[in-house]
């Protein structure tokens, strides 16, 4: 397939244009955003197959749709994880009793979801999980104790896609069982936000003490959790790579201008640092197209893992960059910070900080390196201790 632009995705992306105009005249609340997205039809464009989706978009009007709402900065979006992770997820393994029920509500924009994957024991190993689901008698629920960390947006979410073992003894992807768990549970669930070095808290632990699940909410059958959530990893990174890449030019460019204010753009090691980062984010950008065109759905083997390969480690060396042109004065905080006014970064100094993390959440760079040379090379499995 060859990935392009036609015609009717530009009319498709004038469309979108004139509604986020129209509609961003100020900072909405993030829930009043998401139903406002879901009331004119802007969530699950891509759940045609599903029946429970608002208005159809081919895969090329979903990338219209991404970049567009890049590009007009509209709000960071509260729905992202349940829209494009727990949705595609739900449409493959998913019952239709399942699907009924949560799929409506993430497209009106109603329930919020997040991800309980990461533990501290189980980060880029997700096979170490210990989080323990349990059948709780012949009350048709289970159960759910232990930790899940880093996970975005649990302080507003309503429901959780828990990674959990329902098998005792059970030792690796064996035994594991992906459980949708309502976050409404006081005494049972806690939730605490992690201060990141930027000062924000956009992570965060979570607690399930005995948590309830009903067993109905298990998707993909109890023990096929692996397997459901590997499928949802390959969802993670489709279309909206490309739109992250539009914050990513957008970054690039006030590094540059930045570089000509400073005068550290007469400096031909920065100047060749600059021209390379502009053109890694172009191949990254016709990576993704070409990843996207060739099969219709995101996730291929290896793919997922190259692509977080590349823009991980752009992103650092660009935050890296971003000092590099500062000075000395990337150092220094705000002219007119004193000790009764919040300490605040400006955009350079939160991208330096922040991108240290890249090559390392979902999924760090030693684990993607792994996965491309047994899945995609078949070189030898890495002995596991």
């Amino acid at each position: 397939m060859e990935f392009g632009f036609g015609p009717e995705d530009e009319t498709f992306r004038g469309e979108a244009r004139a509604w986020l105009e129209a509609h961003l005249t100020g900072a909405p609340a993030r829930r009043d955003w998401e139903r406002e997205l879901g009331r004119d039809g802007w969530i699950g464009l891509g759940w045609d197959e599903s029946g429970y989706g608002n208005r159809r978009g081919s895969l090329t009007q979903q990338v219209v749709w991404a970049e567009e709402y890049a590009r007009a900065k509209a709000p960071a979006r509260s729905g992202h994880i349940g829209e494009n992770l727990l949705a595609p997820t739900l449409i493959a393994h998913g019952t239709q009793e399942q699907k009924a029920r949560f799929l409506p509500p993430v497209a009106r924009g109603e329930e919020l979801w997040c991800q309980g994957y990461s533990e501290p024991g189980a980060g880029s190993d997700l096979a170490g999980v210990r989080t323990a689901a349990v059948r709780d008698g012949d009350s048709g629920s289970y159960r759910v104790t232990g930790q899940k960390i880093w996970t975005s947006l649990a302080h507003e979410a309503d429901w959780c896609f828990v990674l959990a073992r329902t098998q005792p003894d059970s030792t690796r992807h064996h035994g594991l069982s992906f459980l949708l768990v309502p976050m409404d549970q006081p005494g049972r669930i806690e939730v605490r936000p992690i201060r990141q070095l930027t000062g924000t808290s956009e992570f965060n632990e979570v607690f399930f003490d005995g948590a309830s699940a009903r067993a109905e909410h298990v998707v993909g059958g109890e023990g096929n959790g692996w397997g459901v959530a590997m499928s949802l990893l390959g969802f993670e990174r489709g279309v909206s790579t490309l739109a992250q890449q539009i914050g990513f030019a957008e970054e690039l460019g006030r590094v540059v201008k930045t570089a000509a204010a400073t005068g550290a753009v007469a400096d031909p090691v920065v100047r060749d640092r600059l021209v390379r980062q502009w053109a890694e984010l172009r191949t990254m950008r016709w990576n993704a197209l070409r990843t996207l065109g060739s099969s219709g759905i995101p996730g291929d083997a290896g793919a997922p893992s190259v692509a977080k390969l590349l823009w991980g480690g752009w992103h650092r060396r660009l935050g890296e960059l971003a000092v590099q042109v500062r000075g000395a004065g990337a150092a220094v905080g705000p002219a007119d910070w004193s000790a009764t006014a919040p300490y605040e970064l400006d955009a350079l100094q939160h991208l330096f900080l922040f991108s240290r993390a890249d090559t390392i959440y979902g999924g760090s760079d030693e684990i993607q390196r792994t996965i491309i040379a047994e899945r995609v090379l078949g070189l030898p499995r890495e002995p596991k201790g």
